[in-house]
């Protein structure tokens, strides 16, 4: 009897050893992909930066559902998000766009990154709507990215979008290149669509994307 008891526990530890041996595997698997891809977009946003002064060679222009651009930008950071642990969201939406879906998924994903990034715990929301909470105020839709991550300092907010401002985040984090808001701004400005940041340090950031109705009805 002893004999099988101890054979039953050999067999259990031998088991809690291959199944702590397979997550490790699994976690570095993930780790490695998840430092591939932010390798990948580090190069895009070179890329991008590069072609910024003829962007405007570079587009093609169509009216598209926003909605459907952003579930598009989303698939690309599947799997960070199953690795951060954070909750997501996107709340169905009707806005249309006149864009062009290649530079507007950039912005998104760039915005996407910098949620990821800056929040450790709660999750990111998307939904439609501006500050009053409207859809749309007759010519503009909104679309709102959320995040409850650390916020932005009051005194950073004004210089988000310079090139090359990291701001106090960006210096804690060390790794920010004070890049992407630059390019999500000028990249919006070239599409004619609008793009503002509300924030406070420790209560999360929002960023508010703006489309003209109004045009996408001319099309």
């Amino acid at each position: 009897m002893e004999e099988e008891e101890g054979a039953g526990i050999r067999e259990k530890e031998a088991g809690l050893e291959i199944e702590t041996r397979e997550s490790a595997r699994n976690r570095n698997a993930r780790q490695s992909q998840e430092e591939l891809f932010k390798i990948e977009q580090y190069a895009e946003m070179a890329l991008h930066y590069a072609r910024l002064d003829s962007m405007s060679s570079d587009m093609l222009f169509k009216k598209y559902d926003i909605s459907a651009v952003i579930k598009r930008a989303l698939k690309k950071y599947a799997v960070l998000f199953i690795g951060s642990g954070l909750s997501f969201s996107i709340e169905e939406f009707s806005c249309n766009a006149v864009t062009d879906e290649k530079w507007l998924g950039f912005v998104v994903e760039q915005i996407l990154a910098n949620a990821l990034k800056y929040t450790n715990e709660g999750g990111i929301r998307i939904y439609g709507g501006d500050k009053n909470g409207q859809l749309c105020t007759g010519e503009v839709c909104y679309v709102v990215i959320a995040d409850t991550g650390i916020g932005i300092r009051e005194s950073d907010l004004p210089r988000i979008f310079e090139r090359g401002f990291t701001g106090y985040n960006g210096r804690m984090e060390k790794k920010s290149t004070g890049i992407g808001l630059y390019l999500c701004r000028q990249i919006m400005d070239k599409l004619s669509h609008s793009i503002r940041v509300e924030s406070a340090e420790g209560e999360g950031t929002k960023v508010v994307l703006g489309f003209e109705e109004k045009r996408a009805l001319l099309w």
